[in-house]
This record gives C-alpha cells, structure tokens and sequence, in this order.
C-alpha cells in the first residue's frame, strides 16, 4: 500500500503579488514603544498609526484613498502627555477613536468627515481612574458607547455612555 510522506498543501500554487508604491504607505514613524497592542486599527474610512511624538503620544489619522509618501508634517491627534499604547475605532461609528497612553488616560476623538487637516489635540471626552498606564482598550460590538480598558492593574474598567461602571475606586470622568 503506497502512502504519501509529505502531505500536499491545497495553496501550492497561490502566489502574492506586492503593490506598487503608489498603494502604499511610506515614510510614516512608527512608534517604538513596546506594548502587547497593534500599532494600526482600520476602518470603512481611515487608518489610524500611533507614530513617534516628540512631548508625548500622537498617532496619524489617514484616509484610506491616501496612500503613497506621508510627508513629516502631516496633521496627527496629539493630547496625550505620554506615549499612546492602544487605538481603536468605534464600531457604529466611523468618526471616533479611542486612545489609551501610558498617562493613565483614555481619550475619545471626533474625526472630521473629511480627515485631519490641521493637528487636533482636544479630545472630546477624558476617562480617567486608571492609575497605571492603559495599555488595552476595545469598543463593545453591538453596545454604543460601551468601551473596555485594561492596563498594568488587576481590574478592567468598563466606560458605558462615558460613565465608568467600576469595579474598584471611584468614578472620574471629565468632559471637555
């Protein structure tokens, strides 16, 4: 009975093929802090990079029909006093990003229809209670306006309608 070694792979013969440079992003500085977090999160509409900042955290908000060189001058969101650790976009809302940074803070932005067009540095909401830095945060899939966020501590705080439903301390949240 003949009996094969080396078991086929049905993608044998599937091959990739790499973009031209003109669909790519280039030119962009990744952020070097090491966090157990993506540095990208995507939606219908943007990409959002946590890059390199100078005086604390910032990271680049791009439209998806912009792609090719980004020049070092690109608007960013910036308010954050230390380096940002985690992004993500609301799922029922194409506009807003939350960050979470080593400062301790979650900040919510608004995203104009159109993109960035000058650098934006007041978030629309500050959670605050952590007291250590906030290294994961994540929008609820079906609940609006319900986001988790985890850190170097023990509890998760749960911000629902950005009032913090929480497990240990008080709550803090201030709206600007």
């Amino acid at each position: 009975m003949f009996r094969r070694v080396v078991r086929q792979s049905k993608f044998r013969h599937v091959f990739g093929q790499a973009v031209k440079n003109d669909q790519c992003y280039d030119d962009i500085r990744v952020s070097r802090v090491t966090w157990d977090s993506a540095f990208c999160a995507v939606n219908p509409k943007f990409v959002a990079i946590i890059v390199e900042a100078s005086g604390g955290g910032a990271f680049l908000v791009l439209p998806l029909y912009k792609t090719g060189r980004i020049d070092k001058s690109y608007p960013t969101v910036c308010g954050h006093t230390g380096p940002v650790l985690d992004i993500d976009w609301c799922p029922h809302n194409d506009q807003v990003i939350a960050s979470g940074s080593e400062d301790c803070t979650i900040m919510v932005w608004q995203i104009p229809e159109n993109g960035l067009v000058t650098s934006m540095s007041e978030p629309v909401v500050v959670l605050e209670g952590h007291s250590k830095r906030v290294g994961i945060i994540s929008w609820h899939p079906t609940a609006r306006n319900v986001l988790l966020s985890a850190g170097e501590q023990q509890p998760l705080y749960f911000y629902c309608y950005f009032h913090r439903l929480y497990i240990a301390g008080q709550s803090i949240v201030s709206q600007k």
